[in-house]
């Protein structure tokens, strides 16, 4: 009975959401927060986030526990530390800029810290990782010639 519960689960797990769907899911959230609608007569975009703004202190609220939760995801992705502290200084940025009346909610409409925080998980993602050859040649510190 154990065994075949083990069994399930390891199922689930190995079925559950790969990298991509992460990804994926993350750019719909970053594109739904920043640039989600055009204003009309312009080409500029506007997400919820700038909307959001304009609901005072709410709103900034809810924006930032969204956009926290995309930093949340990177780091399950396996982000390094200082990348997530610069996606962590675009949200606090545009938290703290945008929470100032009708400024900051200008400021919204043109600084998408979503996007630059998607943009550094891409980043992330596509480079390769590993062990990186060096070109030259290891020799030991007690070893070199004078």
């Amino acid at each position: 009975m154990a065994a075949s519960h083990t069994e399930f689960f390891e199922a689930l797990k190995s079925a559950g959401p790969t990298q991509a769907d992460s990804v994926a899911r993350l750019e719909a959230l970053a594109t739904l927060l920043d640039s989600a609608f055009i204003i009309p007569g312009t080409k500029q975009r506007v997400g919820i986030d700038a909307l959001l703004g304009l609901i005072p202190g709410i709103g900034d609220a809810v924006s930032t526990a969204l956009s926290a939760y995309i930093i949340w995801e990177a780091r399950q992705l396996g982000l390094p530390r200082w990348k997530i502290a610069r996606m962590i200084g675009n949200v606090a940025l545009d938290t703290t800029l945008g929470a100032v009346p009708l400024a900051g909610d200008v400021f919204d409409v043109f600084f998408r810290a979503n996007k630059r925080n998607m943009q550094i998980v891409r980043d992330h993602v596509a480079r390769k990782h590993g062990p990186r050859e060096i070109d030259g040649e290891a020799v030991r510190v007690g070893e070199r010639p004078l």
